[in-house]
Formats: C-alpha cells, sequence, structure tokens
C-alpha cells in the first residue's frame, strides 16, 4: 500500500466518523425545535439510527469484494447527497406537509442504513494492509475520534455559525469529499467506464449542494416567511434557541424555537399581571431578581417603582439581552429599561444562579418560555422553587409565569401543585385574558400570608385597574382546580402535561 492510499483511507475513516454523528445530531435538533420534548425526539433518533445502522452493517455481507470500491464510493455520493438535503428536506416537511414525524423517521432510516454500510466497507478495504485486529482496531479508533470531534463542533461552532440548514449542506459536501479522495487516489483500480460514471454523479452532487449552500439565505428566508404570518425582520439560530422578529404596521412579535413570545399590541397584558400584582403585595420591593425577561418588557414595568435599588436579570441566551438593548423595535418597546443603571444583566443558567451564595431577595420574578422541553420543564420543578424559596427573604414572593390555564390546563394546575409542596406559607394561582396568548395563567409563592384584598395599584397601567384585580383570582368551571401531581428533576411531569394539553390544540 503507497503512502497516498493509507492517508486516504485514514481521511475516509476519520471524516466518516464526523459525518455520521453530526448528520444524527442535525435530525434530532431539529425534530427538538419543531416538536418539543428534547428528550424523546434525541431518543428516537438515536433509537432508530443505531437499529438502522445495524441493518445496514448486515447487508454489507452482500457487496461482493469485485467491486467493493466502486461501492463504497457510490454509497459515499449517495450518503452525501442524504446529509446534505436532510435538513433541508425536514424543514420542508414541517412548511409545506402535514408529514414532519414520518420524514423525519424515513430519513434517518435511509442515512442510518448507508453509515452501517460505511464501516464494514472500509474494514474490507483494508484488510489488505493490516491484520484483522490492527485493521478493526485502527477503523473504530478513527471513526470514534471523528465522532468526538463532531460532538464539540456542533453546539460550539457549527450551530452559532451555520445552523442547522447551512451545517447539514456543509457536511454533505465534506462527505463528497471521501468519494473525492477516493476516486483521485484509487483511480487506477476502477474501472475507465465505472471511473467516469462515478465522476459524473460526483459532479453533479457537488453542483447540487454547492448551489443549494450558495441559495440557502434565499430559501431560508422564503421557508421562514411561509410560517410566519409577518414580515420576519430579524432571524438567528443561537446555541440555546432559534430566535424570530416579526412586523406588521405596529404589530411587533417575538417567537423563540417557533413559540410566540409576545405580541407589541398587547404584551403589557401579560407584562402588568406579571410584575404588578406580585409588586403590590410585597412589604419591601428594593432589591429585584428576574429570571428570563431578555426582551426587556418586564423591566420595563418593574422601572415604574422608585423604590426598586437593583434588577439583576438572568438570561441564559447572551443574543436575547443583547436584542432587549440593541435592537431598535425591542428598544423602543421597552423604553430602553436594560440601560438603567439599576439593571444588571448576566448571561447563565436560571437553576446555576440559584445555586451561587448572594444576597436574598424582596421579589423575584420568572419569565422563562414555557416547559416544552426537558431543559425548560427542569425550571419548573420542586427542586428549582425550592432553590427560589432560599433565594427570597423571610418576608419575599416571588411570582412565575404558568402557561395557559384553559389550553394547557393539566400542565397550569401541575405548577401550582410543585408550587404547593415546595413549602411557600401561601401559593395563589391567577390569570388574565392576552389576546394574542388566549386565557393566560400566573402563580404567585410566598413566604408570608398576604391577603388579596390588600392589593391596590400604586402605579399607572393600560390594563390592570381595582376592578379587573376582582376578576383575576376567580377560575370558571372550565378551568378550575385539578388535583395534580407534583413535577421533579427526576420526574418532569410538567412536561408530558404541557405537550399533551398543547399538542391538542396546536
Amino acid at each position: 500500500m503507497s503512502r497516498n492510499e493509507t492517508l486516504v483511507l485514514i481521511f475516509s475513516i476519520f471524516v466518516a466518523g464526523i459525518c455520521s454523528l453530526i448528520y444524527e445530531l442535525l435530525i434530532a435538533t431539529t425534530s427538538s425545535y419543531f416538536l418539543g420534548d428534547s428528550i424523546t425526539q434525541f431518543s428516537v433518533t438515536i433509537g432508530i439510527y443505531m437499529a438502522s445502522m445495524g441493518i445496514g452493517s448486515y447487508f454489507s455481507r452482500y457487496f461482493s469484494d469485485e467491486f467493493l470500491l466502486e461501492n463504497f464510493i457510490l454509497i459515499e455520493l449517495i450518503l452525501g447527497v442524504l446529509g446534505g438535503l436532510c435538513v433541508p428536506l425536514l424543514y420542508a416537511s414541517f412548511a409545506y406537509s402535514g408529514y414532519f414525524q414520518l420524514s423525519s423517521i424515513a430519513m434517518t432510516i435511509a442515512i442510518g442504513i448507508l453509515i452501517g454500510l460505511e464501516i464494514p466497507l472500509l474494514s474490507r478495504l483494508m484488510k489488505d494492509y493490516y491484520r484483522l485486529k490492527e485493521n478493526i482496531s485502527n477503523v473504530m479508533s478513527l471513526d470514534y475520534a471523528g465522532a468526538l470531534l463532531a460532538t464539540l463542533a456542533f453546539p460550539f461552532i457549527l450551530l452559532p455559525t451555520l445552523g442547522t440548514f447551512k451545517s447539514s449542506v456543509f457536511f454533505g459536501l465534506v462527505n463528497m469529499s471521501i468519494a473525492v479522495a477516493m476516486l483521485w487516489c484509487f483511480a487506477d483500480k476502477i474501472g475507465h467506464k465505472r471511473r467516469s460514471i462515478l465522476k459524473r454523479y460526483l459532479v453533479l452532487s457537488v453542483l447540487l449542494l454547492s448551489t443549494l449552500m450558495l441559495f440557502s439565505n434565499v430559501l431560508l428566508k422564503q421557508w421562514s416567511n411561509s410560517l410566519y404570518t409577518d414580515r420576519i425582520i430579524y432571524t438567528k439560530e443561537t446555541p440555546y434557541q432559534k430566535i424570530v422578529i416579526t412586523k406588521y404596521k405596529d404589530d411587533l412579535r417575538l417567537f423563540l424555537n417557533g413559540n410566540l413570545q409576545f405580541s407589541s399590541i398587547d404584551e403589557y397584558r401579560y407584562h402588568e399581571a406579571l410584575i404588578h400584582i406580585p409588586l403590590s403585595l410585597a412589604t419591601s420591593a428594593k432589591k429585584i431578581l428576574i429570571l428570563g425577561g431578555g426582551d426587556g418588557l418586564a423591566v420595563r414595568e418593574l422601572l415604574k417603582y422608585t423604590s426598586i435599588a437593583s434588577i439583576d436579570l438572568i438570561d441564559l441566551d447572551p443574543e436575547m439581552s443583547r436584542l432587549g438593548k440593541q435592537h431598535p423595535y425591542l428598544r423602543a418597546l421597552n423604553k430602553n429599561s436594560l440601560h438603567n443603571s439599576k439593571v444588571n444583566i448576566k448571561n447563565m443558567d436560571a437553576f446555576v444562579y440559584l445555586n451561587q451564595p448572594h444576597a436574598a431577595y424582596d421579589v423575584i420574578i420568572i419569565d422563562l418560555p414555557d416547559p416544552n422541553n426537558t431543559a425548560l420543564a427542569r425550571l419548573y420543578s420542586k427542586e428549582f422553587y425550592r432553590l427560589v424559596k432560599n433565594n427570597l427573604t423571610p418576608n419575599g414572593l416571588f411570582v412565575t409565569q404558568a402557561t395557559s390555564p384553559f389550553f394547557a390546563k393539566e400542565a397550569f394546575w401541575t405548577i401550582f401543585n410543585t408550587i404547593k409542596s415546595s413549602d411557600f406559607i401561601q401559593t395563589t394561582p391567577y390569570h388574565v385574558n392576552v389576546p394574542s396568548f388566549g386565557e393566560w395563567g400566573f402563580i404567585m409563592g410566598s413566604n408570608r400570608q398576604f391577603n388579596i384584598a390588600d392589593i391596590s395599584l400604586s402605579i399607572e397601567t393600560r390594563y390592570l385597574s381595582q376592578n379587573s384585580l376582582s376578576r383575576v383570582w376567580q377560575f370558571e368551571k372550565d378551568i378550575a382546580y385539578i388535583q395534580k401531581r407534583t413535577s421533579t428533576l427526576d420526574k418532569p411531569l410538567v412536561l408530558g402535561s404541557y405537550l399533551k394539553g398543547w399538542t391538542y390544540w396546536n
């Protein structure tokens, strides 16, 4: 074996290891974006992927040694095209058909079978150059090394810089490099006719993926516009979420992973209920903590209270708080609240922050997205609410948005029961109507007893009034209390309840 042949085979194994795991991560991540519940999506994808690899490995025995090299190159070409198209096709399936889950499974099976063929065929190609035990160890160690690089590059480099769509196309092209290297190095071992056919396939495949990459921004814009009614003025995929801002006349809307976070037409209803009800009951409101709320709208309402000395805002995604500070439309909506000297922003996980030592807070505001995946469900757990309690002053209280008591009734009352079981002296639910959301719920937990009749609004509001306050505590028959179990880190029951409720309405 020549040195070039050795290097090409080593390169092929390494690249195959990278691409195989990248495709798996891309399909699972895309599915979790669109369907939520990341653990289920990753588990299903990994399970089907591994089973399909087993099927591919099994059928590799039917490939004859006579055309082994040609077949391997052809498999890499097909795999490069399928892998490069996997996310674009899933995006199209989500936007234009009702068969996204089926498409995801079919794509996983197809790519998994092709990946399963790779290692056995490569091992057979290398058998003439290494003894069996060296052959297997070389193939597997290089494949695993490539997989390690893929797992590190995916969250820290690929998602922040390319996103899922472009990463898919890019690694399809990377996969093609195996075919290029093989055709170049082993040209003399492939018949002229077959070599010509493979070269044509290679050129067509590279042209297809290169064109897709070249027009990816145009295609992504068209795809995004098909999902959102209004004009998209900003979109970015961060390591944590996909952020989209749309605008139609005076209606500015923020979406995270496709879920509406606010509409500027009626967001004041939500934020007034979130802020002014607990603040009106607080015995002291000097030191405030907000978990989430990177858009600055909750801070805008808090700054109406001159008694507040400091506001710590903890938001996981730096891009979200950057938008709240710098995006002209968001700055206008939040009235430059995040530039106020009282506001201190930290970009970190809320659970981690509450575990760190710091002074207690008079009021804690939890303005997090709904518990639609495992990472968020942990922030609606009994353990999390106990951390919240430990970070409050003896007379402190907190409030959390708690999804819709109408659309996700079980989830709402699961959150209520979870907070109630977390040793707060008093736990009180309330709800308001936000037209863009529907009926929306909140839950307060306090380290002291309070009387809701004591609420007196001391600041100017657009929606809340003494008259409307009397209605927020009343839960009609169809949204009335139901006994549900508590949600914990070990058993995040709120996730299942939430997905069950919203799946029907979605």
